[in-house]
């Protein structure tokens, strides 16, 4: 058996806004096990500036860990505090002990019968151009629109979030928004006061994590629900988890199972909220389609049914061709196409 990884380069069709900043490629790295007649592909989806194992040492670690895998090895401790490598790993060795590399799961959607209701995402930009997303997202037949704010003037943004809701009521047209940390906690509960007026169905990580008795007031008096995002990151022991969802108390956490440890991680996540009354979804993190493709698997799994976040595969002009179509506001796996797996 042999295990060896690469890196490879997403290029953005356009560059992609957020409140941290303006995107323009993504680094990804893939793990690969091949026998004679099996092979096993994983992604080790690292975000940088954002995982918690981005760190100079991702690359020999990661050739630690696949030298290890070859040995036949454990390899827990070595992927513990690198949870893209984690995540890639457990993903890689789903995918060698399954049927084909790209069955990971056996469920609905990925036999091309179920699809998956998914938010439209809107990236940040001037305002004529996040509105012209926004209602060609709701055109194309995505009936949740999810939007990025946080780096234009906020008047400017709810005068975008004013005409959506003058056109399509909160029954026609699901809203979130993610501020991603831009709101400062002085201004944050004024800001979440102005965005409920537009019916809005949660709000994404609205100031920097790691304040969590400021995070944890919000919760408490917020007119809308919170969801916590990156305030999960890095957070690896099921005891720091459950405290910190206790102090907190969010109405949501967005899993995404790249930048969490894997899916094992992400079941855990969802045991510990479920135990306190907290909703969830799962939100992709970037990844190309061979990591998008089995979050999408796993996701279908869980059986939830309000939309998901795992819209993102379009986004690159170099993405792996796969089966996973966007349409109608769903993500669907189309039998009728291949992969094309280029290394």
């Amino acid at each position: 058996m042999e295990v060896r990884f690469g890196k490879y380069t997403l290029d953005f069709k356009r560059p992609s806004g957020t409140s941290r900043g303006v995107l323009h490629k993504k680094e990804t790295y893939f793990i690969e096990i091949i026998e004679v007649g099996r092979r096993g592909i994983g992604e080790c989806g690292l975000f940088h500036g954002l995982s918690h194992d981005d760190s100079p040492e991702f690359e020999s670690q990661l050739a630690k860990v696949c030298d290890a895998l070859q040995k036949g090895e454990d390899v827990s401790t070595l992927c513990a505090g690198f949870p893209s490598i984690q995540m890639g790993v457990e993903m890689a060795l789903l995918s060698f002990n399954s049927p084909t590399p790209f069955q990971l799961f056996d469920n609905e959607f990925g036999h091309g019968r179920q699809p998956i209701a998914i938010n439209g995402l809107v990236w940040m930009g001037d305002l004529e151009f996040m509105r012209k997303q926004v209602f060609d997202k709701i055109k194309s037949g995505f009936d949740c629109i999810k939007i990025k704010i946080g780096a234009l003037d906020f008047v400017v943004e709810c005068q975008l979030l004013a005409e959506i809701r003058e056109r399509y009521s909160a029954e026609e047209v699901t809203l979130r928004v993610d501020a991603n940390g831009a709101f400062s906690v002085n201004e944050a509960l004024k800001k979440l006061h102005q965005l409920a007026a537009f019916d809005i169905h949660s709000i994404e990580q609205p100031i920097a994590v790691g304040q969590h008795k400021a995070m944890a007031d919000l919760c408490a008096k917020t007119p809308l629900p919170i969801a916590l995002d990156e305030e999960l990151i890095g957070v690896l022991k099921s005891t720091e988890k459950a405290t910190l969802l206790e102090r907190i108390n969010p109405q949501y956490i967005i899993l995404k199972p790249s930048l969490l440890g894997g899916f094992s991680a992400s079941e855990e996540w969802i045991q510990l909220a479920k135990e306190r009354k907290i909703g969830w979804w799962v939100t992709s993190a970037l990844e190309s389609n061979i990591g998008l493709n089995a979050v999408a698997q796993w996701t279908a799994s869980l059986n939830i049914k309000m939309p998901q976040g795992l819209g993102t595969g379009s986004l690159f002009t170099n993405n792996i061709e796969s089966p996973l179509v966007v349409s109608e506001g769903v993500l669907r796996y189309d039998n009728s196409l291949s992969w094309v797996y280029p290394f």
